[in-house]
Formats: C-alpha cells, structure tokens, sequence
C-alpha cells in the first residue's frame, strides 16, 4: 500500500499543512475522523470513489507525542482553522523539509480536541510503517441528505 503513503495527492496541490510541491501524507487516530476530514470536503457520494481504509502500526511512545503537539500548538496562530491559512503550511512545510520525525500530529480543524498524523514519505523510518488493513471504503448516502 505504498499509495497511500507516497503523499503525492498532497504534494500536487497545497493543503491545511503542506505547501503544493512538498509530500505528506494525512491520516487520523481513528478511522471516524478521517471520514469526517475527507466528508467537509466533498459535496456529493461519488466525489470519494475508490476510497480505501487504510490501518497502520508505526513506533512512537507517548512522550514523543506529547511533544509534537506541545510543538504544534505552542506555533499556531489563533486563526490556523481559516481555510488557506499559510501559517499552517508554513509549520507543515517546516517540519517536513527538516526530516527531524516520521510523524506529526497536529489538531483537527474538522474536530475540536481531535488529532490527524502527518507523515513524511520522505523520512527513512517509512518503511518501517506496517499497513495491518485495506480495504474498501464507501460513504453512507444518507450522509449527503
């Protein structure tokens, strides 16, 4: 499942947390979460075809999570949910070009108290990302009532 976490959607067009020309890819704690950050973004069912969930396991201890978001939190500005808020590209596009981590978690604008992972498909720990699951996802209709 190296698609889907080559980061190349995000890197052909700007995003919350990265600048058009940088990969990252973006996924969530939960797969509740990521439904609802890729639901504010579509009007219509068939806009998210061939969707898949994707669950993955990678090394991280609590303390090295605590710390990015402390490192997140402490930098955004107090307008960062603004759609096209360069203030959080430019964090994003920071942290990625640096290297200094596989992972970053950093706040859902979707969802107060939530957290979404960055992670940089150009960091050499990728490969040691485990895909558990893939498979299917579809949207309930009833959602886009």
């Amino acid at each position: 499942m190296a698609t889907a976490l080559s980061g190349e959607g995000a890197r052909r067009g700007a995003a919350r947390w990265n600048s058009k020309g940088i990969p990252v890819a973006y996924a969530s704690e939960h797969l509740s979460l990521a439904v609802c950050e890729v639901f504010v973004h579509v009007a219509a069912p068939e806009e998210a075809n061939d969707m898949m969930a994707v669950t993955a396991e990678f090394a991280i201890t609590e303390s090295e999570i605590e710390r990015q978001k402390r490192w997140i939190l402490d930098r955004l500005p107090a307008d960062w949910r603004e759609l096209g808020n360069l203030a959080t590209r430019a964090l994003g596009d920071e942290w990625a070009r640096s290297g200094n981590s596989l992972c970053l978690f950093v706040p859902s604008a979707a969802i107060d108290g939530e957290w979404n992972i960055l992670i940089n498909p150009e960091h050499p720990g990728v490969g040691g990302i485990k895909i558990v699951e893939s498979k299917p996802f579809q949207f309930d209709v009833r959602m886009f009532k």
